[in-house]
């Protein structure tokens, strides 16, 4: 074998290394709480709080499945969880989108200043809205009902997706809305046939991230809810008690938790691809 070969052999070896092990290590890195969780949930009793550790159960076990749905009823929370993040997403989608499409298409008077408003309003922790939404919806008789959450999931959703949804219209011509209207469409039906089809991939981003935001938070949830429409992050807390963790319902429901959100995913990740990429080059 020639040096030439050799050197482009350890050459690649290197460069091999070099980017792989990392990779791997990172991949191990964010892989390894799912996989744990996932053990953790399939352990007998005996093994899971024995003093030795075992990284695989020796005898697998669905029991604490079957205790999440038959003891704590665990499909209540699970629906109201996906009512509340559903209602959500296109509330904030149709509203987000329309006025992304007035901040990006007409020149008014105060546009900058409420981009700028709805940029800073994600700068606040929401925890300082918990006290003045806590009374609105009281006042309005919203309290401890799904459209509660709704709304106050919306007060920080749709600041952020007229944020993203302008950028993407931004990178639209106008002038395919012109062409439209030339050919005999106004504004609505040029908005509705030309413009929202182009925005399908950005409109999955941005709804994927409205369903994810909707489906995880737990600060508005556990002020918001009571026992009769708890989503899913205040019911996994609740197994956390003062004698101790339920680690077998908790790591069981933290699997079910997270399975439709990889469905959504894995239907929409060709879409979510191509929209959060949208504009990222221009040609």
């Amino acid at each position: 074998m020639s040096d030439s070969v050799q050197n482009k052999l350890k050459y690649f070896a290197k460069r091999a290394v070099i980017l792989f092990v990392p990779l791997c290590a990172i991949l191990l890195f964010l892989l390894f709480p799912f996989y744990w969780t996932f053990v953790t949930s399939v352990k007998p009793s005996e093994e899971l709080f024995g003093q030795t550790v075992t990284y695989w159960p020796q005898n697998i076990t669905f029991e604490a499945y079957e205790k999440l749905f038959s003891q704590v009823n665990f499909l209540k929370p699970m629906g109201n969880s996906f009512l509340v993040a559903s209602i959500t997403t296109v509330i904030t989608l149709v509203v987000s989108l329309l006025a992304a499409y007035a901040f990006s298409r007409y020149d008014f008077k105060g546009r900058k200043g409420f981009m700028i408003l709805f940029l800073t309003n994600n700068m606040f922790p929401t925890v300082l809205l918990l006290i003045p939404l806590f009374s609105i919806m009281r006042s309005i008789s919203l309290l401890y009902t799904p459209w509660a959450l709704v709304l106050a999931y919306a007060t920080f959703t749709i600041p952020f997706t007229i944020w993203l949804l302008s950028g993407y219209l931004n990178d639209i011509p106008a002038s395919l809305e012109e062409a439209a209207m030339v050919d005999g469409a106004n504004r609505a039906q040029a908005f509705i046939r030309i413009i929202v089809p182009v925005l399908i991939p950005c409109i999955v981003a941005a709804g994927a991230y409205i369903f994810m935001q909707s489906w995880n938070e737990y600060t508005f949830a556990v002020m918001f809810t009571n026992s009769a429409n708890r989503t899913i992050p205040v019911e996994l807390k609740n197994l956390i008690g003062q004698l101790g963790v339920q680690w077998d319902l908790l790591t069981a429901g933290g699997i079910i938790t997270i399975i439709p959100v990889c469905i959504m995913f894995f239907f929409a990740q060709k879409r979510l691809v191509a929209g959060l990429t949208a504009g990222a080059v221009k040609g």
